[in-house]
This record gives C-alpha cells, structure tokens and sequence, in this order.
C-alpha cells in the first residue's frame, strides 16, 4: 500500500504542480503583451495574448485545487513510512503549505488583476496607454517574481524528498 501511496503522490505532483510551474510562469509575459497591444480590430494577432494569458489563469486556478491531492497524499505516505515527525518531512510540509499561500493569496489574484485591467476598453489617450503600459510591466514583473519563488519553493521540496536528510527508512 505504501507504493501505491507513493506512486500516487509522485505522480499527482508531476501531473499537478508541473503545469501550474510552467502555466504560471508563462502568465506574465502574455498578460504585459496583452495589456500593451491595444491592437487595431483585425490586427494579425490581436486577442491571441489575452487568450492565451486567460488560459494559464484558468491552469493555474483549477490546477490549485487538485494540487491538495499532492500534499495528501504525501502525509499518507508519511503516516505508513513512521516519518511524519521527520525534520525533512515537516520542513517539506511548511514549504508547501508556504507554495500554496503564494500561490493561492498572491500569484491567482495578481493574475486575476492583470487579466482584469488588460480587459479596459473606451477612449484611451496616449499618456493612458503609457501609464497602463507602466503598470502592467510592473504588475508582470510583482507575478514573474512571485512565479520564481513558487517556483523554488517546490524544487526545495522535490531535493528534500529525494535527500530526506537524516532519514532512517531505507525506502
């Protein structure tokens, strides 16, 4: 049973945690180009960023909510290995339970925001598409930088299951 476990939670984190690292690591870069078109009707291209940038939101808010089978079933792991009071376990959890805050609080709302103001329409000068291009440079570059630490976070947590310092299962 414990294989299974294990084959279960490795593979939950590929299949899960893979796609929302890539997703939302290519958000930002769609999001700016999206927001700084401001593409005449017809323009090659035009609405093809904003396509692709809502479609990453949509992995990376659906994806978070599958993502709890990861950590799941790596307590269920845990609990029949004996390990849960492991200092390379218990750091694993923290930094997950950190991954996910970030993901959850700051990463899917900033992405949602930005999708948010790419979306404005009307009678736009341009100082207005200077200073909504400012924006959206910055608010790509807040998401680029909290990707990166999402980002690290899990490659932490991936050398801590491989290594697992001081572990005394031959597993």
């Amino acid at each position: 049973m414990t294989k299974v476990l294990l084959s279960v939670h490795v593979l939950a984190a590929i299949v899960v945690i893979g796609p929302i690292t890539v997703a939302a690591s290519l958000f930002p870069r769609h999001a700016r180009q999206a927001a700084g078109s401001g593409g005449a009707p017809g323009e090659p291209g035009e609405g093809r960023d904003a396509w692709i940038a809502a479609f990453l939101h949509r992995i990376c808010r659906n994806y978070a909510v599958a993502g709890i089978a990861v950590p799941v079933f790596g307590i269920a792991t845990g609990a029949r290995l004996g390990v849960l009071a492991d200092a390379w376990l218990v750091a694993s959890l923290v930094l997950t339970a950190i991954a996910a805050a970030v993901l959850v609080l700051a990463i899917v709302p900033g992405q949602r925001r930005m999708l948010r103001s790419a979306g404005g329409a009307g009678a736009r000068t341009a100082a207005d598409d200077a200073a909504d291009d400012g924006e959206a440079r910055s608010a790509a570059a807040r998401l680029s930088m909290l990707t990166g630490v999402f980002n690290l976070l899990w490659a932490v947590v991936v050398v801590l299951m491989i290594v697992r310092p001081g572990s005394t299962t031959g597993v």
